[in-house]
């Protein structure tokens, strides 16, 4: 199944911050990991995040995370951020459940 993937405005706008090797990396990755297969739990890449409501996942692309929500057959990226940004970026913006 295809989903489609929409970046919430606070994720486009991190992107932006991102250099232009960065967003193309983070690009493919999406396309890669998402697209078919967002649910799809690996060690490596893809996370179901635990005690959150939301987001619900954490795609891990090098040093940056993406962290995103499924609706049906749409991914919705929230957002784009450094390694070491991601627990605070967590802290301030993940809903507990």
């Amino acid at each position: 199944m295809r989903y489609e993937i929409v970046l919430a405005p606070e994720a486009v706008e991190d992107m932006e911050r991102l250099s232009a090797r960065w967003q193309a990396m983070v690009r493919d990755a999406l396309e890669k990991h998402l697209r078919h297969q967002p649910t799809r739990v690996s060690r490596a890449r893809i996370k179901k995040l635990r005690g959150l409501r939301r987001p619900q996942y954490r795609l891990r692309v090098d040093e940056i995370r993406v962290f995103y929500d499924i609706r049906e057959r749409t991914v919705e990226v929230l957002a784009v951020v450094p390694k070491s940004l991601a627990g605070v970026w967590l802290q301030e913006m993940g809903e507990s459940e």
